[in-house]
């Protein structure tokens, strides 16, 4: 009796954690994505238009969220792969803003840009409630594909093919 507690306690938590990190995605009926001005990690200003003609990665994340960090070497290696078609862009939701986001950037080597959100741009986008969350949008700027939760390499790297 108790072997079966035990065995029924683990099914139950693996079904948990693979619900955490599973990938939630949907399709997105070719909608604009919503332009934005934000300021960078080095202070400048940024906008989302600043890089139509490109396919754009936009991921909203925070340093603390265990999903996003996993992600990050994804997005690094994409923005170096895809560099000059691609450009993953980080929307970080920290709270302590540059004093959490510049020492851990350095630390990740992280080479693609990231800017401070608000609620203002979380809500342009559908009040995003769970992070990672990522937006693929493709060079007429549209939003093609969302993903909630932790997302694969792969699949960020088919919806570039498919988007480039």
């Amino acid at each position: 009796m108790k072997k079966n507690k035990i065995i029924a306690s683990s099914a139950a938590l693996l079904i948990i954690v693979f619900s955490i990190f599973m990938v939630g995605t949907s399709t997105v009926s070719a909608q604009v994505a919503p332009d934005f001005t934000l300021t960078d990690i080095d202070g400048n200003k940024v906008s989302l238009s600043d890089y139509k003609g490109k396919v754009i990665l936009l991921d909203f994340w925070a340093t603390w969220c265990g999903p996003c960090r996993m992600e990050i070497p994804s997005f690094i290696e994409l923005q170096k792969t895809y560099g000059d078609d691609v450009v993953v862009l980080g929307v970080s939701l920290d709270q302590n803003g540059p004093k959490a986001v510049v020492p851990f950037a350095e630390k990740m080597g992280i080479n693609y840009p990231i800017v401070y959100g608000n609620g203002q741009v979380t809500q342009a986008y559908g009040g995003v409630r769970g992070i990672p969350t990522t937006f693929v949008i493709d060079r007429d700027f549209n939003i093609q594909r969302k993903y909630v939760g932790y997302t694969a390499h792969e699949v960020f790297e088919k919806d570039i093919l498919t988007f480039k």
